[in-house]
């Protein structure tokens, strides 16, 4: 199977996502619920203690960006781009848009109805990322099927 640079890209960009959020997720669910069942009331007000955990989460997901195209740069010296890139790019990014306002009506419908910030931006950051996920996965697949 011979990938192109910018399918190649991809696959950096699909793994460095799903595992610096992946982590992000995992822990800020995990760290909140035990926030919450130590104070009741006050635990959906709280933000600051995620935010040392989304930096680490950021630095992870450039970390491994950056390692993996630096890998792609060293074994694929053509980085050329054509009209079929493009307009792969341009179809996944408009399935990801769908994705993206969806999560937005979500996140404001959630800062209706809950107390505090958490969910509103956790709402909003998952969204985000599975708006990147969708585009990333739909070219993926467009790639794969000649498209």
């Amino acid at each position: 199977m011979n990938l192109s640079f910018q399918e190649k890209s991809l696959w950096v960009m699909l793994a460095s996502l799903v595992v610096g959020f992946g982590f992000y997720f995992a822990n800020a669910f995990g760290a909140h619920a035990a926030l919450a069942a130590r104070a009741p009331g006050q635990a959906a007000d709280l933000m600051a203690p995620y935010v040392g955990l989304f930096i680490a989460a950021v630095v992870l997901l450039v970390a491994i960006s950056v390692a993996g195209h630096v890998v792609i740069a060293l074994a694929d010296r053509n980085p050329q781009t054509d009209e079929r890139d493009h307009l792969i790019a341009l179809k996944g990014t408009s399935y990801a848009s769908y994705v993206l306002a969806t999560g937005v009506f979500l996140a404001l419908t959630a800062a209706v109805f809950t107390r505090g910030n958490f969910i509103f931006t956790h709402v909003l950051l998952a969204f985000w990322v599975l708006a990147q996920l969708v585009a990333i996965g739909s070219q993926l697949v467009m790639y794969r099927r000649g498209a």
